[in-house]
Formats: structure tokens, C-alpha cells, sequence
């Protein structure tokens, strides 16, 4: 073989080696994007009530093995049907009795305040995280008007959206929720509590390939 045709081979060689070692590295981002960097907002009932909160713990443990949970709050046991968290905990922080959305703050609280002035702060809060969010995932399974307006925010920002149903709840959802599923976007699956993990892994995997 010429000095020509060996210098020819080495770089053909090189180039192939550099175009895979790229090909590599994009795809060694991407997942490091989607597991590291990805922030997820997760939807779930408060005021509408709390029977399905030990399952948004579950969902939240599992979302965070993707990303950074903005909402973890909705899945914490502390915080009652009312917007409040738990007692004990508000009175370890010095708590006054007032449900001052400043002192709470500086507690570390991240509750919800019932107060007309937490309200304002919640509204903004919670739309302000969802401006931020790559994705949004909501249990919708117990009925929630804060969940249902979440999700009509959610639909104009065009934001990837997985919604959880669990028909053996003898519920039926509503329809401008299921109607909203466009199969791409705004996904709509109905699932059972041993499912969580499947489901969610099915979801982020397709994510990564988009």
C-alpha cells in the first residue's frame, strides 16, 4: 500500500472515530439534560382535597429521579385540604398564629397560606413555576379547580403534559381534560397505582427522543 493510500486510510479512520465520538458526547448531553437539568412541575389536588397524597409522594419521588421538582410541596403530608401545613411544624418555626406568607417564608415554609394575601402569592408563585418547567405532570384523578386552571395555563404555554387518571376510582374525567389530549403534547393516560413507574418511564424515555 502507498504512503498516499496509508495517510488516506488514517484519516478516513480519524474522521469516522471523531464523528462517533461527537455523536457520543450529543448524546451523553442530552441525557444529562434531561436527568439533571429538566425541571418538572407537578399538578395536584390541595383544597380540593388530600385522599390521593400518599400517591403524589410516590409520583414525586419518581419524577425526581429525572429532574428538579418544582411542586414537591403538593406530595408533603404536612399540608392539610385548607392550604395549611401541619401545626407542629409551623410552631418549630416560632409560628405567631397569623399565617404570615413573609414569616412562613423565612421558616422555610412551602405550604399554602388560606389568606386572601397567600392567595395572590400562590397564584403568582405557581404560574411564575410553570413558566419555568420543560414538563408538566398532574394527577387528576381527585377533582380540583386549581388543577383544572393549572392545566388550561398549561395548554396556551404549549408544555409537554402527561395526565394521570385512575379509572378505578369510579370517576369519570372531565372531558375538557380528556378532550384536550392531542397524543403528542398533551397526553392523557389512564393507569393504575402499581403502574406509576412504567408510565412515567414511558413518558420521559419518549421525551429524550424528541
Amino acid at each position: 500500500m502507498t504512503s498516499a493510500v496509508k495517510r488516506g486510510a488514517t484519516s478516513s479512520t480519524r474522521d469516522r472515530d471523531t464523528q462517533t465520538a461527537r455523536e457520543e458526547t450529543h448524546l451523553w448531553t442530552r441525557s444529562v439534560h434531561v436527568h439533571v437539568t429538566m425541571k418538572i412541575y407537578f399538578c395536584g389536588s390541595i383544597r380540593g382535597g388530600r385522599d390521593d397524597v400518599m400517591l403524589y409522594r410516590k409520583i414525586v419521588e419518581k419524577l425526581q429521579s429525572y429532574g428538579t421538582v418544582l411542586t414537591e410541596h403538593v406530595s408533603s403530608t404536612e399540608l392539610s385540604h385548607r392550604g395549611v401545613c401541619d401545626v407542629i411544624e409551623l410552631m418549630s418555626c416560632h409560628w405567631s398564629g397569623v399565617c404570615d406568607v413573609t414569616e412562613l417564608m423565612s421558616c422555610h415554609w412551602s405550604g399554602e397560606d388560606a389568606s386572601a394575601a397567600g392567595d395572590r402569592f400562590i397564584h403568582d408563585r405557581d404560574v411564575n413555576w410553570l413558566r419555568q418547567s420543560d414538563v408538566v405532570v398532574a394527577e387528576v384523578t381527585q377533582p380540583s379547580l386549581g388543577v383544572g386552571y393549572e392545566l388550561g395555563r398549561v395548554v396556551d404555554m404549549k408544555k409537554k403534559t402527561l395526565c394521570l387518571f385512575r379509572p378505578s376510582s369510579a370517576r369519570v374525567l372531565s372531558a375538557m381534560i380528556r378532550g384536550a389530549d392531542d397524543g403528542e403534547r398533551f397526553v392523557v393516560r389512564d393507569y393504575g397505582e402499581d403502574e406509576v413507574d412504567e408510565v412515567l418511564e414511558e413518558f420521559f424515555n419518549a421525551l429524550k427522543r424528541t
